[in-house]
């Protein structure tokens, strides 16, 4: 099993490539089931869970091809042969269940398994279950396997999401593109990936209005074509490597970043002294002078703080001067880097969803383990500005959300390699 090794070396300078979004890749690539033509995704990410998603699609019957080392993804569902999503696969990562509501839309049936993911708390799928009944469908559970139908088609209808579920706007969208009549999403989620699949679905022939409010409107059309879309910048991959200069000093540029795609994470940083500057390439992100100002977090959905940044941010915090309480309001058991970073010398209290940060002038380095996908590269984060050698180990996380990460890292300087069997 592989580890990854930092040692802290000071400041860090030049620029960093930043991917197209898992996120968004995740959810656009069920978006061919809903057409028999192609779907090609530019500036794919090229990630462990892009495979898992690869194989799903493939177990239904879709042909996928990736082409240019892995950006570009060529996909094909011209011949379904299969409606069961099984656990084996669905199981590996929670956004397999976007593919209920596409083969619901397009086949009228589908079988899909209760899904798997990071061990950060509950997120059911009540809200896509009922955004599918209100259109028409009728859905049971069955041995841990969703059971839908929908004999008499889809028809639009008005939705209103008790909470603004990311997950389940993407499946109920997905799905409404092709039900007869309107549908009227309200509280929907608003993130730039909501965005970002709204855009593709209409260059595929949808009819869709209000993406990126809380309010989206679809009028359903009979079938949708084909297209090619390019997949958006990752908004969390680009927050982490801007928190690099922040946390070890110098000066980096985080290419393809826009200010748009983090504006509360970046008013944070402005608070906390650290510059964020638009280039024509990207983000340039440095300190302002002297030592991190604590800053309090609380996670909203977009446009709020992201709960997926909640983790490196609280690895800045660990050095800052003064106090900073981190509030996680999206996900329960998403503290489980704390006590790793206490291992390291920091000052972390946790009381259930609240975490209170004291900084100390400098962390230690010490062997460490990943819990989940976002603490993983908080503890890398940590080590580049920590005293010694940091032993990171069970980074296969990394590997679902984080490409070519020690190159990237190594590019701007930082002592960083990974290891096998160490």
């Amino acid at each position: 099993m592989d580890s990854i090794v930092v040692t802290g070396n000071g400041p860090l300078n030049g620029q960093i490539p930043i991917a197209g979004a898992k996120n968004a890749c995740l959810t656009l690539m069920p978006a061919t089931l809903l057409s028999d033509e192609p779907l090609t995704l530019t500036n794919a990410p090229r990630l462990s869970d892009i495979k898992t998603m690869t194989a799903l699609l493939g177990s239904l019957g879709c042909e996928v091809s990736s082409l240019q080392d892995g950006q570009v993804l060529v996909m094909s569902s011209h011949n379904l042969d299969n409606h069961v999503a099984d656990y084996d696969i669905v199981r590996k990562m929670r956004a397999s269940n976007l593919v209920l509501g596409p083969m619901l839309a397009r086949l009228g049936h589908a079988v899909v398994s209760l899904p798997g993911g990071c061990a950060i708390g509950a997120r059911p799928m009540d809200l896509h279950i009922q955004g599918l009944k209100a259109l028409g469908a009728e859905i049971e559970l069955r041995d841990g396997y969703l059971h839908a139908k929908a004999p008499g088609g889809l028809k639009g209808a008005k939705i209103s999401f008790s909470f603004a579920s990311v997950g389940a706007t993407e499946n109920v969208l997905m799905a409404a593109t092709l039900a007869k009549g309107t549908t009227v999403l309200e509280n929907a989620a608003r993130e730039p990936e909501i965005v970002d699949l709204a855009d593709c679905l209409r260059r595929m022939g949808a009819q869709i209005e209000g993406d990126g409010s809380s309010t989206i409107t679809i009028q359903g059309v009979d079938r949708l074509g084909g297209a090619t879309h390019p997949v958006v910048t990752d908004r969390i991959e680009l927050g982490t490597y801007m928190l690099a200069p922040a946390v070890c000093g110098g000066e980096v540029e985080c290419l393809g970043g826009r200010i748009a795609l983090l504006g509360a994470f970046c008013e944070k940083l402005d608070a906390a002294g650290i510059s964020v500057t638009e280039t024509d390439a990207g983000l340039k992100v440095a300190r302002k002078n002297g030592r991190i100002r604590s800053v309090d977090v609380t996670t909203e959905p977009f446009p709020g703080f992201p709960t997926d940044l909640q983790a490196q941010m609280m690895a800045l915090m660990c050095t800052a001067d003064g106090t900073s309480v981190l509030e996680e309001k999206i996900f329960e058991n998403r503290f489980m880097h704390a006590p790793e970073l206490t291992r390291m010398g920091a000052k972390i209290d946790v009381q259930g969803g609240t975490a209170t940060v004291t900084g100390v002038e400098r962390l230690k380095g010490a062997p460490v383990m990943a819990t989940d996908l976002r603490a993983s590269v908080s503890l890398i984060l940590a080590g580049l500005a920590a005293e010694g050698e940091t032993l990171v180990s069970r980074v296969y996380h990394l590997d679902r959300g984080y490409e070519h990460v020690v190159r990237k890292f190594e590019g701007v300087g930082a002592r960083i390699e990974r290891v096998s069997d160490r």
